[in-house]
């Protein structure tokens, strides 16, 4: 009797719940420890122990030969280089994810693909939550993306959601946001946890069930991370995201997750005033065409994913009127430039940088990240110290270790290719680069002391190794 009286006592103990992502706990606290926030443990009844018995199957088990994989079929977009990002297009019961910081163009390449996708087969269904349909009619006029098969709402409510697509029956649904829609069943403000999960949850069993695509865009918090602490990310098929200098053209769409393609492929997107335009050639967004060559400019060929892309990285040295120089970076890293600045001094012995005022940038907002820019950038940094151009159609392309040597770094062949296609003749690059295109010649060098005698001051010195294909 003593044990059934223990028993019920712990069955009707209270517990407390945290309204904003659902974590339980037997005491209260006045933070949650899952998601941090203040205040929002509340007391609740305590949770019944419940199994799960078996029940009946939809479908039955079937060898793996056997499943028709027809219905996993992408459907283009009608955007090309959304298609590329994507593996071919969109799959039928497809969840994606789109997030990217504000005002980046999220919503204009949506509208787009909302109208390019929509036909007398395939309905779309656009569900804005952020701004009217008067809004997002004004943007479509703008950017000529009007359909007689897309539909248009503003709603915030989950089950309303749910009932245009009783009502409308789309094959691809747009919802503009994720975090802006609610459910009145959960408690909890529109874009915690507890929310998000259940409106993504819901609108995931749709697609599913009615081999519905369905587009959700996210936020993101102040780092750029997706919002929700990784959350959608783990429920949805597909992760994009979306890239770029509000201040600048160009827009990259990169996959970060893919169910049913590959990560490393980069979609290139122009933003202007009557839209956003994909870009099958971009390279040329990143170029300063001259008659005559300028010192402190060097070219290099960067790699997002799999796309090679020719950028041009600028330098200019100036005497400095106070104590500490300054040193200013715009699309490159900080800590290569100070590195390729530490090494052109001790191995390049170029001691005219230490007490000058050194600015570096690349054009067009693309971002130079990776090894690979480090030749470009220190060839740009000693052209302009010594205010001395490097020769015309050179492309450099390297990795500059602080002992002063140039390492290999992948892709090489693809990048002399695209090089060569734009009409380069000439490359400095790492030893053993590969199979060289055909009409270009490749230098290859060994360390910083042979990439500088590319400089016509260094000419008089005995030329580093020179190859050219046969």
């Amino acid at each position: 009797m003593a044990a059934r009286t223990a028993r019920s006592s712990a069955k009707d103990r209270p517990s407390y719940r945290c309204t904003d992502c659902g974590w339980t706990t037997a005491k209260w606290l006045g933070r949650c420890p899952e998601c941090q926030a203040w205040g929002t443990v509340e007391e609740m009844g305590a949770p019944a122990v419940r199994t799960t018995a078996a029940g009946r199957v939809s479908t039955a088990a079937l060898p793996i030969g056997q499943v028709d994989g027809r219905t996993a079929t992408a459907r283009s977009t009608g955007v090309d280089e959304l298609d590329r990002v994507l593996g071919g297009g969109l799959v039928p019961g497809a969840v994606v994810l789109l997030a990217g910081e504000p005002g980046v163009g999220k919503s204009t390449l949506l509208l787009d693909v909302a109208a390019k996708a929509a036909s007398d087969e395939h309905r779309t269904l656009y569900v804005t939550g952020e701004e009217s349909a008067s809004q997002v009619r004004l943007r479509a006029d703008r950017i000529n993306a009007l359909n007689d098969h897309l539909y248009l709402a503003a709603e915030t409510d989950l089950s309303a959601v749910l009932g245009h697509l009783d009502a409308v029956k789309p094959s691809l649904l747009i919802l503009d946001s994720v975090q802006t829609v609610a459910s009145p069943e959960i408690d909890g403000a529109p874009g915690g946890m507890a929310q998000v999960r259940e409106v993504a949850g819901a609108l995931i069993r749709a697609s599913k069930e009615r081999g519905m695509s369905t587009l959700l865009v996210g936020h993101v918090t102040k780092d750029g991370a997706i919002a929700g602490p990784r959350l959608l990310e783990h429920l949805v098929d597909v992760v994009l995201s979306f890239e770029g200098d509000r201040h600048a053209r160009l827009r990259l769409v990169r996959g970060i997750k893919n169910r049913y393609g590959a990560t490393d492929e980069v979609g290139c997107f122009e933003l202007h005033d009557e839209g956003i335009t994909g870009l099958a050639d971009p390279s040329g967004l990143f170029l300063t065409r001259r008659a005559e060559a300028v010192p402190g400019t060097c070219l290099t060929v960067t790699l997002e994913g799999k796309r090679p892309l020719v950028a041009e990285v600028q330098a200019l040295t100036v005497d400095s009127q106070i104590p500490s120089p300054r040193r200013t970076t715009s699309g490159l890293e900080t800590s290569r430039v100070s590195m390729m600045l530490a090494v052109l001094e001790q191995r390049g012995r170029i001691t005219a940088l230490g007490k000058r005022d050194i600015y570096s940038a690349t054009v067009g907002g693309v971002k130079l990240t990776e090894p690979a820019a480090d030749l470009a950038i220190a060839l740009a940094l000693a052209s302009a110290a010594s205010d001395v151009p490097l020769p015309k159609n050179l492309v450099a392309i390297g990795e500059v270790g602080l002992a002063g040597e140039v390492r290999r770094v992948t892709g090489v062949q693809r990048r002399l290719a695209e090089a060569h296609r734009l009409g380069f003749t000439h490359a400095l690059v790492p030893a053993d680069p590969g199979k060289v295109p055909a009409g270009m010649k490749v230098i290859e060098v060994a360390d910083m002391g042979d990439a500088l005698r590319v400089l016509p001051r260094g000419r008089s010195r005995t030329p580093a190794k020179e190859r050219s294909a046969e």
